[in-house]
This record gives structure tokens, sequence and C-alpha cells, in this order.
């Protein structure tokens, strides 16, 4: 449940200290990009508490994580990238849990 919390919170304080005069659609934006966990629909099963999302996805892959810290890079698309970024990073976390 703590991991689910993160992944609402982490993006919320990054809004507010680096978007701070946009901290609320930076914020939606990072949120809207857990919809990347869409790809757990491709498993079987959908849900396993043991397994590691990371390098298992297809979206929570070494190249599509490159691909996430590519869009962190640009201005246009920063904020997909580090909503991206972060919620890799969780899952890691998750992983090493």
């Amino acid at each position: 449940m703590l991991h689910l919390v993160l992944h609402a919170v982490v993006p919320g304080l990054v809004a507010v200290l680096f978007f701070r005069d946009r901290w609320k659609a930076a914020w939606g934006v990072m949120l809207a990009t857990m919809l990347v966990d869409l790809d757990h629909l491709l498993a079987d099963p959908i849900y396993d508490p043991a397994r590691c999302s990371l390098g298992f996805h297809p979206l929570h892959t070494a190249p599509a994580i490159a691909l996430w810290a590519a869009l962190a890079l640009s201005e246009k698309t920063r904020l997909v990238g580090l909503g991206l970024l972060i919620h890799m990073g969780l899952d890691g976390l998750d992983c090493l849990l």
C-alpha cells in the first residue's frame, strides 16, 4: 500500500519543489504517467507480489527507461520523462524491499 501512496506523493513533492508556479499541472502530468503500468496487463498472472516490474514488463525495461530519460532532457517532454523515471525508481525501490 505504501508503494502506491508513494507513486502519488513523490511526484507531488517534485511538482511543488521544482515546478512551484504550475505545480498542479505538473503533478497531474506526472500522475498520468502511472498509466505506464498498463503493460502489467500483458503478464500472466497480471499481479504477482513477488515479481519485480523492472526488466519484466515491456515499459519497465532498460531500453524503455533510456527513452524515459531522454524525454526528461527535453523541456517539452520533461514532465512526462520525470514522471516515468520517478515511477521506475519507486518500482526499483520496491524490488529491493
